[in-house]
């Protein structure tokens, strides 16, 4: 598969990585299941196998339990741990109440935590899993020091952060920010949306600041969580669903056909299209599916392609 930088560190990752969310199974506190562990060998072997080198997790998925499911792989392999990018991310905390902290304190011992279930001594990528609100820039900066010093991370970056939000942390940073995870896919299309619909009477607008402009210019990866839409777009459809998704999907299965190829390979290609270089990181954990995201390497899109399947799932015209 072919690899792309990851932003400005000296980390080559595959264009397509793999979003590891579900493979621990239950989101509750239960303890990881054996089955679920078989599962979960079977999807990551699948995405080793297909070329896939890049896995993304967070300290919050299914409880934990995805992070302990990955390690797995180092009991009969522990030479894979050279072979393979690990990102997680830290921040959100389930409730009472439901809420994010960006704290000195949180971000050490959520590593730490991590890399325990992980299996591993350290992190390649550390990401801000959504913007806090209460961020003190300083403390975050401080924690990224300590966990640089020691060797525990080597490379940072946020989730779902806007250019101001991204901006106000590199101000105190002392290490760039490489990676920021977003949803993006054919049906959520907010940052494309912004730069078209400016100066539009539209109530539509949506205001990301810039999003992709901001990543381009600083050389930081998008990443785009959620670019199967939660097959919305490749699975059965569902009751009552908008007419725009009905239609969207019929496009997407039509352009697939014409190309010999899977409808998760249009949803993949239609990403990689894009010139940011955006990193899809589609989390099936069905081998079938996630290897039909694989075959977006062997096809293209035109430019007519492209702004039809954009138009198709924005449900209008373009301005």
């Amino acid at each position: 598969m072919k690899t792309i930088p990851l932003g400005i560190s000296d980390l080559n990752v595959s264009q397509i990585g793999y979003g590891s969310m579900s493979i621990g199974g239950s989101w509750d506190d239960a303890p990881l299941a054996d089955s679920t562990r078989k599962t979960a060998l079977k999807i990551l072997r699948t995405a080793l196998d297909a070329g896939i080198n890049f896995f993304d997790h967070a300290d919050i998925y299914c409880y934990g339990k995805s992070e302990e499911a990955f390690a797995g792989l180092w009991v009969d392999a522990p030479h894979l741990r050279q072979q393979i990018t690990l990102q997680t991310k830290c921040g959100i905390r389930f409730g009472p109440p439901h809420r994010f902290d960006f704290s000195y304190e949180h971000i050490i011992a959520s590593v730490d935590g991590s890399l325990r279930r992980l299996g591993t001594d350290y992190l390649d990528v550390l990401l801000l899993h959504r913007p806090d609100p209460l961020v003190e820039p300083e403390e975050v900066a401080r924690a990224f020091d300590e966990l640089k010093r020691t060797g525990k991370v080597r490379w940072f970056g946020v989730s779902n952060h806007t250019a101001a939000q991204m901006e106000l942390l590199q101000k105190v940073l002392h290490q760039p920010i490489v990676v920021n995870q977003v949803e993006f896919n054919l049906v959520h299309t907010h940052m494309l949306d912004e730069g078209i619909l400016f100066n539009q009477d539209k109530e539509r607008l949506t205001r990301n600041e810039g999003v992709i402009e901001y990543c381009r210019l600083h050389d930081i990866t998008l990443q785009a969580w959620s670019p199967l839409a939660n097959g919305r777009l490749t699975g059965k459809p569902r009751p009552n669903e908008e007419k725009r998704i009905q239609k969207t999907a019929d496009l997407v299965a039509s352009m697939a056909s014409e190309k010999g190829v899977r409808p998760e390979a249009i949803l993949i290609a239609w990403i990689l299209r894009h010139p940011a270089h955006i990193q899809p990181l589609p989390g099936s954990t069905n081998p079938e599916r996630l290897l039909a995201c694989c075959e977006s390497e062997h096809i293209s899109l035109t430019r007519e392609e492209w702004y039809g399947l954009f138009v198709a799932g924005r449900g209008e015209a373009l301005p």
